[in-house]
C-alpha cells in the first residue's frame, strides 16, 4: 500500500509510510472522539456541563493527535529542540496572527477573564459568551441598535488575540451584579421630599433583596480581588437641573435583568405619582416673563 501511495503522490517510500500512519491515526482518533461525544450526549443531561465536557474531550484528542503526529514524522530528527527552534522562527513570521490567537486562548484558559455564559464587553462589542475555541470566541451580541442590553440575535466571532491588547469588561466576574440608575425629573413646584420618599420605597421594594446576595458574593470575591463593599442598598440622590429637580434611584441588579427592573420601577413610579397631586414629572419648558406696564404721568 505504501508503494502505491508513493507512486500516486510522487514521494519517497518513507514519506508514504508516514502519510499512511497519519491517516490511520486520524481516522481512529476521529472515531473514538465521535463515540465519546455520543456517550457524553446520552449520559450528561445538563447543557452547560455537556458543553464543557465535550470541549475538554476535543482538546484531549487534539493533543493526542499532535503527539502521535510528532512521533510519526519527527522520529528521524536528532534533536526535537532543533526542530522546534527552526519551526518557531518560521511560524513567528508567517503565522503571527494565528500564534497571537493561540496565545490568547491559553491566556483565557489560564487566567479565565471570562467563561462561557458571562456577559462581557471588549472594544465596541458587547454580548454573552457562548463558545471559546482555539482561535476565536463567540458572543451573542447585545445593545447596538437594541436598547437596554437586549440581544440583537447576531453571533459575533472575536479573535482570541483581542483579550491581550483590548480592555475587557466582565459583568459577572467578582460578583454577578451591576449598578443601575433611573433618573426621575420633577418640577420645581413639586414636593420633592415626598417624591424622594416614594422613590426610595419603590427602590427598596424592587431591589433591596439583591443587595443581600451581593454582600455574600463580595465577601467571597474579596479573597481574590481588592473589592471594598460600600453602600449596597438602594438609594436616591438629589440634584438640580434646568428643567426641575432630578431624583436618581441607584440600585444593584443582575445585568440580564436591567431592562425588566427598570420597567417594574417605572410602573410603580407612575402609579405612585398619579396618586399625589403635588408631584409632577418635569420636561424641558420655556417660560416668558414680561415686565408689568406702569402708568407714566402725563404733563
Amino acid at each position: 500500500m505504501t508503494q502505491q501511495v508513493a507512486a500516486a503522490f510522487n514521494i519517497s517510500a518513507a514519506q508514504a509510510e508516514n502519510l499512511t500512519y497519519t491517516l490511520v491515526a486520524f481516522v481512529l482518533l476521529f472515531l473514538c472522539k465521535l463515540i465519546t461525544a455520543r456517550l457524553i450526549g446520552r449520559k450528561i443531561e445538563d447543557d452547560k456541563r455537556r458543553y464543557h465536557t465535550r470541549k475538554t474531550v476535543t482538546y484531549v484528542y487534539t493533543v493526542i493527535f499532535l503527539a502521535v503526529l510528532g512521533a510519526i514524522w519527527f522520529q528521524g530528527m536528532a534533536s526535537l529542540g532543533t526542530f522546534l527552534g527552526l519551526a518557531s522562527a518560521g511560524l513567528a513570521v508567517a503565522l503571527h496572527d494565528t500564534i497571537a490567537n493561540m496565545a490568547g486562548f491559553f491566556f483565557i484558559e489560564a487566567r479565565k477573564p471570562f467563561r462561557v455564559g458571562d456577559r462581557i464587553e471588549i472594544g465596541a462589542i458587547a454580548g454573552d459568551v457562548v463558545d471559546i475555541r482555539l482561535f476565536q470566541f463567540s458572543v451573542v451580541e447585545i445593545g447596538n441598535w437594541v436598547d437596554a442590553d437586549q440581544s440583537t440575535g447576531r453571533i459575533v466571532h472575536v479573535p482570541n488575540s483581542h483579550v491581550l491588547k483590548t480592555p475587557l469588561a466582565n459583568s459577572h466576574l467578582g460578583f454577578e451584579y451591576i449598578w443601575n440608575e433611573i433618573p426621575v425629573l420633577i418640577t420645581f413646584e413639586s414636593d420633592w421630599q415626598k417624591a424622594k420618599e416614594l422613590l426610595l420605597r419603590i427602590g427598596k421594594k424592587n431591589a433591596e433583596s439583591m443587595s443581600h446576595g451581593a454582600q455574600t458574593q463580595i465577601r467571597r470575591s474579596a479573597r481574590k480581588y481588592l473589592i471594598v463593599a460600600g453602600k449596597l442598598t438602594p438609594t436616591v440622590y438629589t440634584a438640580v437641573r434646568d428643567s426641575g429637580i432630578l431624583l436618581t434611584i441607584r440600585y444593584l441588579v443582575n445585568p440580564r435583568r436591567r431592562r425588566g427592573s427598570e420597567q417594574e420601577m417605572w410602573e410603580d413610579i407612575l402609579e405612585a405619582f398619579a396618586g399625589e397631586s403635588n408631584i409632577e414629572l418635569a420636561y424641558p419648558t420655556v417660560r416668558y416673563f414680561s415686565p408689568a406696564k406702569t402708568n407714566e404721568p402725563t404733563a
